[in-house]
């Protein structure tokens, strides 16, 4: 069984940032909150391989996760180490600029935007703004 330590691992902070499905996950949470079910729709995974995607970003302390009824939400959170932190705005400003990222960004601005589109998105909770700034969360 794995300690729980409330020590920063800058190999898993690596690791969690060296998986494509994890950077595409990154990428549509943004400066926004989520749900899972945009991820499981936008990026066309299954729901269980999306979690365990989720759950390592948690782990490594990029992402919080919140439940509200039966809806799981997303953010990213800036870690507690300034070195992993200014990496990770880094990385996101990066994804920001390919273009494969930003055609998930704009399948994810069509279903915010019309959600009866997306069948399995009915009733879903739309992405929420997150009021943070990055700057501010680096230690």
């Amino acid at each position: 069984m794995e300690k729980k330590s409330s020590q920063f691992n800058l190999e898993r902070f690596f690791q969690a940032l060296g998986d494509n499905t994890r950077l595409r996950l990154l990428n549509l949470m943004g400066d926004q909150e989520l749900c899972v079910c945009y991820f499981v729709e936008i990026l066309g995974q299954p729901q269980p391989k999306i979690s365990r995607h989720l759950a390592y970003l948690r782990r490594a302390g990029i992402v919080q996760a919140r439940r509200e009824g039966k809806w799981m939400h997303y953010r990213i959170v800036m870690p507690p180490n300034i070195g992993a932190a200014q990496l990770l705005r880094q990385t996101l400003a990066w994804l920001q600029e390919d273009r494969a990222m930003q055609a998930d960004r704009a399948r994810l601005s069509k279903a915010c935007c019309s959600p009866a589109k997306f069948v399995a998105l009915q009733g879903a909770p739309s992405p929420t703004p997150v009021e943070r700034s990055f700057a501010s969360e680096a230690r």
